[in-house]
């Protein structure tokens, strides 16, 4: 089972080990997954972390087709954590997060 943290902290180039941005990490995964539960994806009632313990079979079953949740996770904690200098690049993220938004969107609500 894939680790929420230690999944986003790799695809961020932080190595599982360095626990000195968990906290911050954690905060913006858990803003992500608010934004995830208004879009309809995930348990109703929300879902959020607190550590490494969590995993994405916890929040995405194995019999649905939602591993773009990872990609988006990625990509918006990407621009809260550590946003580009480049506007053109945040630009192109941003029309990514806007492609995702709508793919999950129609995935939950056919």
């Amino acid at each position: 089972m894939e680790s929420i943290l230690t999944s986003i902290k790799k695809m961020l180039g932080i190595t599982e080990e360095y626990e000195h941005f968990d906290a911050d990490l954690i905060m913006h995964i858990n803003s992500v997954f608010m934004i995830l539960n208004q879009l309809g994806v995930g348990p109703a009632n929300g879902f959020t972390i607190t550590g490494e313990d969590e995993t994405w079979n916890d929040f995405i079953p194995a019999n649905q087709q939602l591993e773009l949740v990872k990609s988006y996770m990625h990509i918006k904690v990407k621009l809260l954590f550590d946003p580009p200098l480049g506007s053109a690049v945040i630009e192109v993220m941003n029309r990514q997060i806007n492609e995702f938004e709508w793919r999950l969107n129609a995935a939950v609500d056919p």
